[in-house]
């Protein structure tokens, strides 16, 4: 993983030590509420319902287990629920004793977030992250933001290139860019060097995809103006192909468009989703015409070179990693007797989290971090500081944050899987779940946000304890469950198999579903939004809602037929129908006689 430089650490301590200057003239009354408010969002700092929240930057994923470990030591030490008065919170809305605290949350950007310490002991914090090259700056703010890839990038089997590099240049680029600092609204990168796309980039501001020509050249397609929200749309391909040496001077391009065209007036169409889809073809022409004067009038000043990619990539060679003598045939016999000596837990385990690597001696495992009792995401600091110890242990140091909110191993050793194995569930890691029902993504919702409608967090708990039994989670296959708890999206509801988004009705917590949706991977197919299949569904009627939609696909599915097929198949009304029927069922079994 990528090593900071002496420049890089400079960098990250002078920030910190500015921001607790701030924070000390803020507290003093030297500086008002309104100045300090944009130089905390620019660290990461936001204030949300109950107390403030801090976003740390965690760059495409990629953290270490000394990393992880002072994450633990912050969850543990400064992330508290009753250093906040939360005297105000209205009991039926929220019961404040249940929300979870002394823990971190994975985010579907790749970050990680606190919701519960205090602005008072933000410097300190600040410090810590620094103490091992980390910080929140721009995890907030109309910038760009975190540049996010596959979580399997540079050991995937399917891949054309290793995106690492260039997400590591596009970082450095774009950090602090004094031209780019304000931004009509936020702006979101992400990066894929895969045949797949496992990093959801059509949902994107900029989606990039690398790809070689029939001679081998390597360049990328590139994407504008996807996203979620208010308007969910699919990026447009704005070019097939360019050439990668010219990538940043081109995204130069789009974002100087953006920050002229785009709209300032109105935060809710803002994004440069909107001014592609205004303007069409006169968007892309103007990119193209910024490109053309970047390239022949300013001399390209962005343009790489393959020593400068050298040298970048040279910080994402595999680990020096110390093996046995035996074939990798030898290894993997031996894991498949200990499948068969050890239980049915293990074998699924392999089948659900261990993934192929392009070095066949090797696997990425990922541990789950969705079970019941536990918010989706979220990391309890004994948690982390064992992951810290996995990852040192069996993956060289390194883990990685996932779109989907858990953490992968990405170095481990196939004769390794077993110990490995038995040390995750130990910990209540190794839930053998990836991609089926339970592995949802949920954001905090209205429990923590005070931009949310509803809550996420209850609904998820109740569909974690209903559908806990693993026989059934792998009859039902593959499914992506994702819960936003306003239209801001931040749990990716569109993208959802299963998508279900928190409304406000009079005052009351409601829940749209939508079916259908895709993030553009293998098993959801061809990125697309989801569609409402009707009215919103009270609090109480979701699990019922749920479970009658995944009746219907059982009782409809082909032999081998995956959900998102079978909805293909036979369309949504019939599972309009079950839910309205669910919903019927609900309303009579919870009138008293």
């Amino acid at each position: 993983m990528y090593a900071y430089t002496e420049f890089d650490r400079h960098f990250i301590r002078q920030r910190a030590a500015q921001f607790r200057d701030q924070l000390q003239r803020w507290q003093s009354g030297q500086l008002a509420d309104s100045d300090f408010k944009p130089l905390r969002l620019q660290n990461g700092w936001y204030v949300q319902r109950f107390a403030p929240m801090l976003r740390v930057a965690v760059p495409y994923g990629e953290i270490s287990g000394a990393q992880l470990r002072v994450l633990a030591r912050i969850a543990r030490e400064f992330d508290h629920k009753e250093a906040h008065d939360t005297s105000a919170a209205d009991p039926g809305l929220c019961d404040l004793s249940s929300l979870p605290d002394r823990c971190a949350h994975f985010t579907t950007r790749q970050n990680v977030q606190f919701n519960w310490i205090a602005l008072s002991r933000a410097a300190d914090v600040m410090d810590l992250l620094a103490s091992v090259d980390m910080h929140g700056i721009q995890t907030s703010g109309n910038c760009i933001r975190n540049i996010t890839t596959d979580a399997l990038a540079g050991i995937s089997v399917d891949e054309v290139a290793d995106p690492r590099p260039f997400a590591e240049i596009l970082r450095q680029w774009s950090t602090l860019h004094p031209e780019f600092a304000f931004l009509p609204r936020k702006f979101k990168v992400a990066i894929t060097g895969a045949t797949e796309d496992r990093a959801a980039t059509p949902w994107h501001d900029v989606g990039l995809r690398l790809v070689r020509q029939p001679g081998g050249a390597l360049g990328f397609e590139v994407r504008v103006g996807g996203g979620m929200g208010r308007t969910p749309l699919i990026g447009t391909v704005v070019r097939d192909f360019l050439p990668w040496q010219h990538i940043l001077n081109y995204l130069e391009a789009i974002v100087r468009v953006y920050n002229r065209f785009g709209r300032r007036d109105n935060a809710y169409k803002a994004r440069i989703k909107i001014l592609v889809k205004a303007e069409g073809q006169r968007f892309i022409d103007e990119v193209e015409a910024e490109y053309s004067g970047i390239i022949d009038k300013d001399g390209a000043p962005h343009t790489l070179t393959q020593a400068e990619l050298d040298r970048v990539s040279a910080h994402f060679v595999q680990p020096d990693l110390t093996c046995d003598r035996k074939s990798a045939d030898d290894k993997i016999a031996h894991i498949l007797r200990a499948a068969a000596e050890d239980d049915q837990e293990f074998g699924r385990w392999l089948k659900r989290n261990v993934f192929a690597h392009r070095n066949p001696d090797l696997r990425a495992v990922t541990l789950s971090f969705k079970r019941v009792g536990q918010a989706p995401g979220d990391a309890t600091a004994d948690q982390l500081e064992r992951a810290a110890d996995l990852a040192d242990r069996f993956s060289a140091g390194e883990a990685r944050v996932t779109h989907e909110q858990n953490l992968v191993l990405p170095w481990v050793r196939c004769d390794q899987l077993p110990e490995l194995w038995r040390e995750a569930r130990r910990l209540g890691l190794a839930r053998p779940n990836i991609g089926l029902l339970t592995d949802m993504i949920a954001c905090p919702g209205g429990d923590f946000c005070d931009l949310a409608n509803a809550r996420s967090l209850p609904v998820a708990q109740a569909l974690l304890e209903r559908y806990h039994d693993l026989d059934e989670l792998h009859d039902l296959g593959e499914i992506d469950l994702h819960i936003s708890g306003c239209i801001n999206s931040c749990g990716h509801h569109h993208s959802g198999h299963i998508g279900i988004l928190g409304v406000d009705k009079d005052g009351q917590e409601w829940y749209q579903v939508t079916l259908g949706g895709s993030d553009g991977s293998r098993q959801s197919g061809e990125a697309r939004p989801g569609k409402v299949i009707g009215p919103a569904f009270a609090a109480a009627e979701m699990p019922d809602v749920v479970e009658a939609i995944l009746e219907t696909y059982r009782r409809e599915r082909t032999v081998g037929e995956r959900f998102v097929a079978t909805l293909h198949r036979i369309g949504i009304e019939p599972f309009k129908a079950a839910t309205e029927a669910a919903r019927s069922h609900t309303a009579r079994t919870a009138t008293p006689a």
